[in-house]
């Protein structure tokens, strides 16, 4: 494989389509300085690929195109090709000639074209990796290069050796799957978390589901037995209206008979009721009279009734006070006989208490004496005790004197050689103390003045704390109030985002076609979108619009069609759409008059806004909608104009022509109207509560900032202020301790000069002490012997005179007992007695009152029985005057008795007829009343099927099931009760659920599918990563090694001697690891590249060159003057040793050296004989330049 042509136009300084080809061996390109010669190693290098400008020698990629001379125009493009020989199909291609070629454009559109096809970078850098061909490989050298090479870090060395070794291409890869990975990585987490958010959606949305399924299976069993039933009861209904419509013609024929019977019946009832009213007269003023009498008559009887019952009270209670004196006075005589009873019996027992109580108090005297003698023997016995412990007390007291004075006579031998050591040491100390309480004396009052300094200092602080605690607590109140009001917002709004973008609370068929939105553009959007309204007027204007708000608009009928076969052909449902070419905008009649009205708020198409070409819409849906402030105005609106309005409230209430009303609470609270402009007010909000929570963030951060700056002072003066404390109270003590001690050491020098015969005295004295106290240990010793032998004597006498007090004491005890219990008996007849005795007294004084009670009644019976008597007289002179007015009462009342026979034949008729006419009115009008209930349950049922399931009879007709088994009427109620009772139990119903769920699910599967096989894919990578850095490891180790030793051979060829080593640099990876080239040249010492010189460092670089040529030849290598810096004695080297690689290398040297053109087997000319514009000329004449 070889280079065979180069073909450039338009690129750099050839503006002129150039062609330069090439044999095997070397190519020499030569030409003078600025002819443009290099622009054709800079053409190959960009066509394979370069990207970067300054790699070209250009500021930008425009800049590789032709940009003009004075005589020439710019050119639009630059093109560059290459032509390669692949009959060996070194390249992974099947072309036996190979053309890349690159264009670009001003317009800063480019291409790469591989055998005249269209291709991209990543294709052209593929096909050259591992062949040392490109822009990373080491086929192109300039000088530049050789700089890099040299001068650079060991580790910008690294791509020139990977290139080499050939682990480009596995770095490539690593790199893309590297990257890959990382997508895997990030499209795994978004997957992860997607599905955490689906897991926790698809188990509600899955009960949901199941529960609209059982839904919408009730519901359809519900349709099916409401059609049957509605049409049962519509044939029944109607069947009644018909037999009700033949009645009620009978009944009115009946009723006009009835009446005209009725009125000749009341003429002549007339004329006999005049003739009876007449008699009725007279007999009234007749019964009147005699009524006068009896009731006389009847009050007198009444009266002497009553009297006779009061006698007859008064004697039974005369009789029964009598019988209760009777009872009294026999009371009064058992009580008295009771009590003497009583009294005997109480002074037999008082002679019994007197005897016994004698006897008590004669023992008591006797066991009082016994106690008496057994007192005083114990005492006896105390007083010998307390003489033997008195002794005892007094030989300790003599035993613990002699021991006291011994030890005293001990501590004054001692005493006597303290004080001569203290004398001593006092008068030492006398000599420093007053220095000493002079510098304390200054060291105080330095630590006095500093501490009052502090101690403000410190104050000033506390209050500046307090100030700024204060502020951060403030700002934290106002923080967190903000905070949590912005992610409540935040929240709302994101829900509110979700459920616009979603159309949730829209039907199934509203999202279906706003999915379609952007697939056709003649959908504008539904009502809700379109108009907008201030809070105040959404529920009316809501009302007012009621199912229309979920209409769709849309530019015309056209895009309207198109969605109505959309939702057909999809079975999406059914949807309302309101084209604007078609809709006619509504007016209302009477509109200035009815605006002015009481409570009127306006006509609701002017309280919404929307755009200028949506203004026939507001009209068509509210153009004729009033809206009143509330629902009494509402009402009075209505009935002015005859129910003949459509008028909502601001409230909700809706009030239909016609007057039907409607109100109440809505089912869904969504309001639809108030979305966008809720979510424009939270933007609104959200945006000024981040500005404000910035501000306090930062507000926050500088207060607490100031708060550990001042709680770092507090603390620094507080250290202070404790180490001058500590300070000052150690001189307090100190100085305290030095004041007591010159106090105290006067007198004590004084005391210590007396003390010493003071102790001498006191020797003496002890010593007499001691004497006298041991004569008087003896005699109390004696003492106590005597007392011990008298207190044996006396506890023997003792013991008897207990033994003789305890006997006595028992029968005492009983004489006791006994006298105790006479003594509660005497009580109790005491009682006794004296409750009798008061039992007495209340017999007598009731006695007494039942005597004068008896009189009283006396009295009382003689008056009533008197005051009869004259009531009875009365009585029979009133009943011989009641005679004669009865006998001519009885002559009118028969009379009048055949006028009210033949009467009451004619009431009786008349009545007859009436009730007759009242019972056919009635008749009539309970037919008329069931005929119109016929027709309006005809209606309800009616508008119950349309308004649940938009069915008319005909329809229902059509879906009745002609298989279905019969049923009655009372099951089917039965059965649609229970249907609703079970609907009723499944609760709030999302029927959306089902098809959210599908999707969901569906959506689940999917992530499930994508999570498991990013799972697989990262695990793969992984693999691949790995599996490339160990091929990459190994296979530059092995390479490193061989280019090691070729460059120590090239090396010592090139520079006729010397050493060249290549390194890798320590503790680092053998991937990334840096490359140290050190040269040694001959007769020189081992030293670094950049203290050769240009030559030494230019050769270096050539030798390093061409042992990775000796390694991995490349199929051609473009050399740009990259032996400008070497003598003619090193070129002449350097072209030796390039024919030495031609054989497995094809050679393009740009160069103007002599000894470089003469290693050449073809030689091509660039000039510029037009100024700006590079050409190829014959050899000769660059020849003959290069010598002038």
């Amino acid at each position: 494989m070889y280079l065979k042509s180069i073909e450039l136009q338009g690129f750099k300084s050839f503006a002129n389509k150039t062609v330069l080809k090439f044999n095997k061996g070397i190519t020499g390109i030569v030409g003078p300085n600025g002819s443009g010669k290099s622009n054709v190693a800079d053409a190959v290098r960009w066509v394979l690929g370069e990207q970067s400008a300054r790699q070209l020698r250009g500021s930008k990629m425009e800049d590789v195109i032709f940009s003009g001379t004075e005589n020439r125009k710019p050119l639009g493009f630059a093109y560059v090709a290459i032509t390669i020989d692949n009959s060996d199909h070194k390249l992974p291609i099947d072309y036996e000639e190979l053309t890349v070629a690159r264009r670009v454009y001003r317009s800063g559109e480019s291409e790469y074209l591989i055998n005249g096809h269209i291709s991209r970078l990543k294709d052209v850098q593929e096909l050259f990796f591992d062949t040392g061909i490109g822009k990373e490989g080491y086929s192109i050298i300039g000088q530049g290069q050789i700089d890099k090479i040299l001068s650079g870090k060991p580790e910008d060395r690294r791509e020139l050796f990977d290139e080499a070794v050939g682990i480009v291409k596995y770095k490539k890869r690593k790199a893309l799957a590297e990257k890959n990975l990382n997508i895997e990585k990030q499209n795994l987490y978004r997957v992860t978390d997607i599905l955490s958010e689906l897991e926790k959606q698809i188990g509600p949305l899955s009960r949901q589901s199941e529960k609209a399924r059982e839904y919408l299976k009730l519901r359809d069993s519900l349709k099916a037995l409401d059609i049957q039933m509605y049409l049962s009861e519509y044939a029944r209904l109607k069947k009644a209206s018909a037999e009700y419509a033949d009645k009620l013609n009978i009944a009115q024929n009946n009723l006009e008979t009835t009446r005209k019977a009725l009125e000749a019946a009341r003429l002549e009832y007339g004329r006999m009721e005049a003739a009876l009213e007449e008699r009725g007269g007279r007999i009234d003023a007749l019964k009147n009279q005699i009524s006068d009498i009896q009731l006389e008559r009847e009050k007198a009887e009444s009266e002497i009734r009553l009297l006779k019952e009061q006698v007859r009270s008064e004697e039974a209670a005369e009789g029964h006070y009598k019988e209760r004196q009777a009872q009294v006075s026999d009371g009064i005589a058992g009580k008295k006989q009771e009590v003497s009873q009583w009294e005997q019996e109480m002074t037999g027992l008082a002679d019994k208490i007197a005897a016994l109580q004698d006897a008590k108090d004669q023992a008591e005297n006797q066991l009082d004496s016994m106690n008496g003698s057994i007192d005083k023997l114990r005492q006896a016995i105390e007083e010998k005790n307390s003489d033997v412990i008195e002794s005892l007390n007094h030989i300790g007291s003599v035993k613990a004197k002699l021991q006291r004075y011994d030890t005293m006579l001990e501590q004054i031998q001692i005493r006597k050689s303290e004080l001569n050591q203290r004398l001593l040491t006092m008068q030492s100390e006398a000599a420093s103390r007053e220095e000493t309480l002079e510098r304390y004396s200054r060291e105080q009052k330095e630590l006095d003045a500093r501490r009052e300094y502090l101690q403000k200092k410190l104050a000033d602080c506390h209050e500046k704390g307090q100030m700024i605690q204060k502020q951060i607590d403030d700002f934290h109140d106002t923080l967190n109030a903000k905070e949590q009001e912005y992610h409540r917002l935040s929240s709302r709004f994101q829900t509110l985002q979700g459920i616009t973008e979603r159309y949730e609370g829209y039907g199934n068929s509203i999202r279906r076609i706003m999915e379609q939105k952007k697939q056709t553009p003649g959908i504008i959007g539904v009502v809700a979108d379109i108009i907008k309204v201030d809070k105040v007027y959404e529920t009316a204007v809501e009302t007012a619009l009621g199912g229309s708000i979920q209409n769709v608009v849309t530019k015309d009928e056209k895009t309207a069609k198109l969605m109505i076969d959309f939702l057909k052909r999809n079975r999406f449902g059914r949807a309302t759409f309101l084209p604007l070419t078609s809709i006619l905008p509504k007016t209302l009649p009477e509109r200035e008059r009815i605006l002015k009205e009481n409570g009127v708020v306006g006509i609701a198409s002017e309280l919404i806004s929307c755009g200028p070409e949506f203004d026939g819409l507001a009209d068509y849906l509210l153009g004729r909608v009033v809206v009143a402030d509330h629902m009494d105005n509402a009402l009075k609106l209505a009935r002015k104009y005859r129910y003949s309005l459509r008028i909502v409230t601001l409230e909700g209430e809706s009030l239909s022509p016609g007057g039907s009303i409607s109100g109440g609470t809505f089912k869904n609270a969504s309001n639809l109207l108030g979305r966008h402009r809720e979510m424009e007010e939270m933007e609104t909000r959200m945006e000024r509560l981040k500005t404000e929570l910035a501000l306090l963030n930062r507000q926050t951060d500088e207060a607490h900032d100031a708060k550990r700056e001042n709680k770092r002072r507090i603390g620094s003066i507080q250290e202070d202020l404790q180490e001058i404390g500590l300070k000052s109270n150690t001189i307090y003590v100190n100085v305290n301790q030095l004041k007591s001690s010159a106090a105290s050491q006067g007198a004590t020098y004084k005391e210590l000069s007396g003390e010493s015969d003071e102790l001498k005295r006191q020797t003496g004295e002890i010593n007499t002490f001691k004497k006298d106290l041991l004569k008087e240990r003896e005699a109390q010793e004696l003492l106590k012997s005597e007392a011990e032998g008298a207190i044996e004597v006396l506890n023997e006498k003792l013991e008897a005179e207990i033994l003789r007090q305890q006997e006595f004491s028992g029968k005492t005890s009983e004489l006791g007992i006994d006298f105790s219990g006479y003594i509660q008996k005497q009580n109790f007849l005491k009682e006794n007695r004296k409750r009798i005795l008061e039992e007495i007294q209340a017999l007598e004084r009731e006695y007494e009152e039942l005597s004068g009670k008896v009189s009283e009644c006396k009295c009382i019976i003689r008056e009533k029985t008197e005051k009869i008597q004259t009531m009875e007289s009365k009585a029979e002179m009133m009943e011989t005057g009641d005679a004669s007015l009865d006998k001519e009462l009885e002559l009118l009342s028969a009379e009048r008795e055949k006028m009210t026979a033949v009467h009451k034949q004619f009431f009786e008729r008349r009545e007859n007829l009436s009730d007759r006419c009242s019972l056919l009115d009635k008749e009539i009008f309970r037919l008329e009343h069931l005929s119109e209930k016929c027709e309006e349950d005809r209606t309800k049922l009616s508008n119950y099927m349309w308004d649940e399931y938009e069915l008319t009879y005909n329809k229902a007709l059509e879906l009745q099931k002609t298989d279905s088994e019969a049923l009655s009427i009372e099951d089917i109620r039965r059965w649609i009760s229970e249907l609703k009772k079970s609907i009723k139990g499944l609760g709030n119903i999302n029927l959306n659920a089902i098809e959210e769920y599908k999707d969901v699910s569906e959506r689940y599967t999917m992530l499930k599918t994508q999570h498991d096989d990013l799972v697989e894919a990262e695990g793969k990578l992984t693999g691949i990563i790995h599996d490339l850095d160990q091929a990459m490891r190994e296979q530059f180790r092995e390479n490193f090694v061989k280019i090691q030793e070729n460059f120590k051979r090239v090396f010592a060829e090139l520079f006729g001697g010397g050493k060249g080593t290549l390194e890798l640099m320590e503790d680092a990876d053998i991937l990334d690891a840096g490359i140290r080239i050190i040269a040694q040249p001959p007769g020189k010492k081992l030293q670094n590249m950049m203290q050769l010189s240009g030559g030494e460092k230019a050769l270096t670089a050539i030798a390093l060159l061409f042992a990775i040529q000796s390694l991995k030849p490349s199929p051609f290598c473009l050399l740009d003057e990259i032996e400008a810096a070497l003598d003619d004695a090193n070129v002449k080297r350097y072209a030796r040793y390039l024919n030495n690689l031609t054989e497995d290398t094809q050679f393009i040297i740009i160069t103007h050296r002599r000894g470089t053109m003469n290693a050449a087997d073809v030689l091509y000319g660039v000039t510029m004989q037009e100024k700006g514009v590079s050409a190829l000329v014959s050899v000769n004449l660059i020849e003959n330049e290069l010598t002038k």
